[in-house]
């Protein structure tokens, strides 16, 4: 006999750890951690998750410099008591391929330099290019206070070319409604029927998932999709893969917008899917469009006080509304992502500050003189001139903002390895090098700054309450347009374990992904 899960088969599951806190008698053990740590020896820290956007709260246990596990923090409004295996089991991705020094491209190759020799090279570059022909460009996993001061620093040199939305995201950074998931993660429980737009929930935000899930388990929720089909674990039904489909549902011909004009509280999901795309913005309008002819926004307030907003856009980087509340967005006559490389192939774009940018094509960088700040040897780390080493999100203290507009505190559990710093202070340091010297110097007068220009920053824990059918903020969102019908709505995730450079620095991500993604069991219906 053997206790297991199943008998020489894998548990096809992004929720498969939780079956070890469930466990009533221990039987069932976290492979990843078995006979690597005693509970007594660990310091255990309290932080959230940025493996994806919903921000779970977690517990860091920490070993000396060592993180030796993660496990799901109780929180009833974000995650109840659950994270997703990524969360759980990419923590090993920390500790391999870190750069833990700064590095100069010599000759073509990137040598180990001093943290002074580094900013000299950037601050020399920086002044002597003109500020249209500079970028900055914030990754997928970076706190608030790092987001301030890169655009602090772009702001002195009067830089407008800066862009939080790596993936061509259409969305703007006014009305905050705008790209909110305004029902909030607990709301979606009082939801009784969901248009999903362009998202595969099972990826892109698996406890959010399994939450709509207990949803129609418990009141027989309608859901329907337009876009690519997913196996999401409960029954969908399919309404096309093509945007057109929108339309039909916007104008009341379609089947469904009786469904959802039934409903009492009506909701719907737009994935990365839908606004990632050249014709983001055209699709968004018909969501937002969706959402005030089916009456899914309804009064002003929240759930519990019997407020409704049936729109909700969905997130994969756990930076991104952090950085739109911030304004990391293109200034007056600014580049987004897709103009940044554009002008760099051009050679119209000469230097390009990379904030753990990595989900991004490089080579279209072309000769522009790249700065890469981060924490992994990746995409970006391979194209810099110059690699500045920063901290990971357990080894520095921080805000992040997650997709319903919630800001939440990651704490330090453990030190950067090496020379790497924490990001705020590096471009805090780099300020004064290139003598353009930012206005704090600790974090509390950061933290001051960043409360002078989004106000809810000072209010952690706290989800904003739905600002009811105005019809300016919902006229507002999206873009009138033309739609691709031919080109299906999917989500652009490949491989759930490979969607950030820590785990795909993980060994254990890297052996999912062999096994529920390149092999037999494929957890994605085609």
């Amino acid at each position: 006999m053997e206790i297991t899960t199943y008998l020489e088969k894998a548990f096809a599951s992004e929720l498969s750890g939780n079956a070890v806190d469930i466990c009533p008698v221990g039987a069932l053990t976290s492979k990843p951690y078995a006979f690597n740590a005693r509970p007594w020896e660990l310091r255990k820290t309290e932080s959230v998750d940025v493996m994806d956007a919903q921000g779970c709260n977690i517990r860091v246990d920490t070993r000396g410099s060592e993180v030796m596990r993660v496990l799901p923090r109780l929180n009833e409004d974000v995650n109840e008591e659950w994270i997703a295996d990524k969360a759980r089991h990419a923590c090993d991705g920390l500790r391999r391929q870190r750069l833990d020094t700064p590095y100069i491209r010599k000759g073509g190759k990137l040598v180990p330099a001093s943290w002074g020799e580094a900013f000299a090279a950037i601050a020399a570059r920086m002044n002597a290019t003109k500020p249209a022909a500079m970028a900055a460009i914030v990754g997928d996993l970076a706190a608030a206070e790092e987001i301030k001061a890169l655009k602090d620093l772009m702001s002195a040199f009067g830089v407008t070319n800066i862009d939080c939305r790596q993936d061509g995201a259409k969305l703007t950074a006014a009305p905050r409604q705008s790209y909110l998931f305004n029902t909030s993660i607990a709301g979606v429980e009082a939801a009784d029927a969901l248009l999903l737009i362009g998202t595969n929930l099972r990826w892109e935000a698996p406890v959010l998932n399994a939450r709509i899930r207990k949803t129609w388990l418990t009141g027989g929720l309608k859901v329907a999709n337009v876009g690519q089909a997913y196996d999401l674990t409960y029954p969908v039904q399919q309404l096309g893969a093509s945007a057109s489909v929108l339309s039909a549902i916007a104008d009341g011909t379609h089947d469904f917008a009786k469904v959802l004009k039934d409903a009492k509280r009506p909701m719907v999901i737009a994935g990365p899917g839908a606004f990632a795309r050249a014709d983001g913005a055209a699709i968004l309008k018909l969501a937002a469009r969706i959402a005030g002819e089916t009456g899914m926004i309804g009064p002003a307030g929240s759930v519990a006080e019997g407020g409704w907003n049936g729109f909700n856009v969905l997130h994969t980087a756990a930076s991104r509304v952090g950085a739109l509340d911030l304004g990391f967005v293109p200034g007056a006559d600014g580049r987004d992502v897709a103009g940044i490389l554009n002008g760099a192939s051009k050679a119209e774009i000469e230097f390009v500050y990379l904030l753990g940018a990595d989900e991004l094509d490089t080579s279209n960088l072309g000769k522009a003189f790249v700065v890469y700040q981060g924490t992994h040897g990746d995409a970006g780390a391979h194209r810099a001139d110059v690699v500045l080493p920063g901290a990971a999100y357990t080894e520095k203290d921080g805000l992040y903002v997650n997709f319903e507009g919630r800001v939440q505190r990651a704490e330090r559990a453990a030190f950067p390895p090496g020379d790497a710093k924490e990001d705020w202070a590096i471009l805090r340091a780099l300020s004064d090098v290139a003598g353009k010297r930012l206005p704090y110097d600790n974090r509390d007068g950061l933290r001051r700054a960043i409360i002078a220009d989004a106000p809810h920053f000072a209010e952690p824990g706290i989800v904003p309450a739905s600002a009811g059918a105005d019809a300016a903020i919902w006229g507002a969102i999206g873009t009138a347009g033309e739609i691709d019908a031919s080109q299906p709505l999917a989500s652009p995730i490949a491989d759930f374990y490979f969607t950030n450079p820590i785990a795909r620095a993980s060994l254990t991500m890297a052996e999912c992904s062999r096994v529920f993604v390149s092999g037999a069991s494929k957890m994605a219906a085609e």
